[in-house]
């Protein structure tokens, strides 16, 4: 069993629990959230199946489940008899802190009924003791922004065993057929010579060897694709540090068949030679 990971994420209501969960699963971790204590332990008995797939899994405890909130500890501590390995986050964050949250999400707390929010807040904390105190990793999100959440929780699951996914896609089109919608970093390579009035180019893809050397060859090609490789040195670091799973680039130049796909083998060819797990895609080199 201990190729069996295991992260249970509880805490506070409004500490963040929602967004802890989706950077489990940025890192490689099922989730579930708020399964009844027979169903979490059949659920993990799923995944530990010898021909199960899943062998990294995240739950989600919180006080909406105060019924067996008792029972977790046990749980939890029969997973490690097992020998599985089980970490608890707890996350939690001040009280006026998650007022405000309350007051601006405009959501009550979950444990209100005819208490103010304040002192639902003051009732969760008494009622959630025992799992803080038996948790193996505390994060207070109190003056923490989203980006350096994400960053936190990110670290603490790769430590763990998860996978840092930050997948970047380089995606080449043809302007004519219209800019890709969701690209994050955009390049106009149409300044380039156009293999297309070159006769004996013009019914070659920018995969062909002749097709590459003839775009890259101009005088204005190299001195792009380093300012272009200095520019994604500096920022794909920055945007893993600051939790990004995904980073689309587009290059596009008229149709889509030649100097953007010569030129976007390049860029690939440097993201993946820089360690990044890269897709390339030529969204229009086929078009006609």
């Amino acid at each position: 069993m201990e190729d069996v990971q295991l992260i249970i994420i509880s805490g506070l209501s409004g500490a963040g629990k929602s967004l802890g969960i989706q950077c489990l699963e940025d890192c490689g971790f099922f989730c579930v959230d708020n399964l009844p204590a027979p169903l979490m332990q059949k659920f993990v008995e799923l995944c530990t199946q010898k021909d199960a797939e899943t062998r990294r899994v995240g739950l989600g405890v919180d006080i909406r489940e105060r019924g067996f909130l008792g029972d977790v500890m046990d749980i939890l501590n029969q997973w490690r008899d097992e020998g599985f390995s089980v970490q608890l986050l707890f996350l939690e964050a001040r009280d006026d802190v998650l007022f405000r949250r309350f007051s601006e999400s405009r959501r009550p707390h979950p444990l209100a009924g005819n208490r103010s929010a304040m002192d639902a807040i003051r009732y969760e904390r008494g009622l959630m003791s025992e799992l803080r105190h038996n948790s193996d990793r505390i994060i207070d999100t109190s003056d923490l922004l989203v980006h350096d959440f994400r960053a936190t929780v990110v670290q603490y699951c790769i430590g763990l065993g998860g996978t840092d996914n930050f997948k970047v896609t380089i995606v080449t089109f043809g302007y004519k057929y219209g800019i890709p919608y969701d690209v994050d970093l955009l390049f106009d390579v149409r300044f380039l010579k156009n293999p297309h009035f070159v006769p004996e180019l013009k019914s070659f893809t920018g995969e062909d060897p002749r097709v590459m050397d003839f775009v890259l060859a101009s005088e204005e090609a190299n001195p792009f694709l380093d300012k272009v490789e200095d520019l994604l040195e500096m920022l794909l670091p920055l945007y893993r540090r600051e939790g990004k799973r995904y980073l689309t680039i587009g290059l596009g130049c008229t149709g889509g068949r030649h100097r953007s796909v010569a030129t976007g083998i390049k860029v690939a060819s440097y993201v993946r030679e820089a360690g990044y797990d890269v897709a390339l895609r030529h969204r229009d080199m086929t078009q006609s």
